[in-house]
């Protein structure tokens, strides 16, 4: 197997610097993590830019759930995009379903459109999907998408690891669909990672575990380097 990717958030300068000199291989860049993780300022991602010299994906979501906010929203959306990508920004992260919990094709598509010839993850919101298969079949043709951050559940990885199991297997099987890398997080914990992984699991997202003080507190750079010893150990 090839080194696993791990991904860390980053809300500032101080955890981007951090989480790179960690072994942290991506960052996901964020804001107002309460909500969890909305698109950051344009000045919040320069700095983070200038702060590290690892690649990262820039949240577009303006608030809690996974609605798009409408027509509006969508515009707003298309805006902040426009405006990362002027400041450098080439990955993101998105992902929008409706009130029946189908993929919002329109708001996903259009935001796929802003951003064509970037690559981005499709986030949690496959965790509240009413059919995740659909949802994944809906999606396969979307440009731009290479990754599905997911838990296998909305409780967590816990309740979601059969799902991960099982997803990992048509993933490597090639099926459609499941072309996309798994990126799992979610109430991850080191202790998932040796099963992950010789399901073929490749890529590992945290956020709380990096920061062992609390959201209050930056990313520990200890903590993120061990979890890179056990990503490359496992």
């Amino acid at each position: 197997m090839s080194r696993p990717i791990l991904e860390v958030i980053a809300l500032s300068a101080e955890d981007a610097a951090a989480a790179q000199a960690g072994g942290a291989d991506r960052l996901e860049v964020v804001t107002d993590i309460a909500a969890d993780g909305l698109t950051p300022p344009v000045e919040t991602f320069a700095a983070i830019r200038a702060a590290a010299g690892i690649p990262m994906r820039v949240m577009l979501r303006l608030s809690d759930g996974f609605l798009s906010g409408g027509e509006a929203g969508v515009d707003l959306l298309i805006d902040r995009a426009g405006a990362l990508r002027a400041e450098g920004a080439d990955q993101f992260v998105f992902g929008f379903l409706d009130e029946a919990g189908q993929a919002d094709l329109a708001a996903v598509g259009a935001l796929a459109e802003v951003v064509a010839g970037c690559g981005w993850t499709f986030h949690r919101a496959l965790d509240r999907a009413a059919d995740r298969d659909a949802l994944r079949k809906q999606l396969a043709e979307m440009p731009g998408l290479d990754t599905y951050l997911t838990a296998g559940s909305p409780d967590g990885v816990v309740e979601g690891h059969d799902v991960l199991l099982a997803e990992a297997a048509r993933t490597t099987a090639g099926e459609p669909g499941y072309q996309a890398q798994l990126l799992v997080g979610g109430g991850l914990t080191l202790d998932h990672v040796p099963g992950l992984r010789r399901a073929g699991i490749d890529a590992f997202h945290i956020g709380g575990a990096a920061r062992p003080h609390g959201w209050s507190a930056p990313v520990d750079s200890g903590a993120v380097r061990r979890w890179r010893e056990a990503l490359d150990g496992a």
